[in-house]
């Protein structure tokens, strides 16, 4: 396992759309555990998306105090309801705005076993949930701010 170096936002591939994954082996669980591993490494971190480590793979881990999630080829398949949260990101250091999630989304994937998993998350997993989804279709937390934080 090893900490990557995280993307930051000047760098073009965060504007990419990433790839599915079509086979899940070796080789894509030690990125999942490398992201985790990166995530951990940060002072805020619950959630970490492929592209920001330089890897246009649909590939997403979450922690956000529920314990480790790691998705492959995540998507969202049903949201309810709206909330206004505030949202910072690890690519854009020192930057924080409001913005308006679901306030309940359920994302289906696949596990780091290639096992079909189904999630709903509320809150703060919710919001994580669209944040790092969005990542993997080259939108930043910043293309949907109402209003920055200072």
């Amino acid at each position: 396992m090893a900490i990557r170096q995280i993307r930051l936002f000047d760098d073009e591939i965060l504007r990419k759309k990433s790839k599915i994954v079509e086979v899940i082996d070796d080789r894509i669980r030690q990125i999942l555990n490398d992201m985790a591993d990166t995530m951990y490494s940060t002072e805020n971190g619950g959630g970490l998306a492929a592209p920001q480590i330089g890897i246009l793979k649909r590939l997403v881990v979450i922690d956000m105090g529920q314990g480790l999630i790691k998705l492959v080829n995540p998507m969202i398949i049903s949201h309810e309801g709206y909330q206004e949260v505030i949202e910072g990101c690890l690519s854009i250091p020192n930057r924080y705005g409001k913005l308006k999630r679901p306030a309940k989304v359920t994302v289906q994937a696949l596990n780091e076993n290639g096992k079909k998993i189904i999630l709903t998350g509320t809150g703060d997993l919710a919001k994580c949930f669209c944040h790092e989804i969005d990542h993997l279709e080259g939108i930043l937390f910043t293309d949907l701010v109402t209003e920055y934080i200072k």
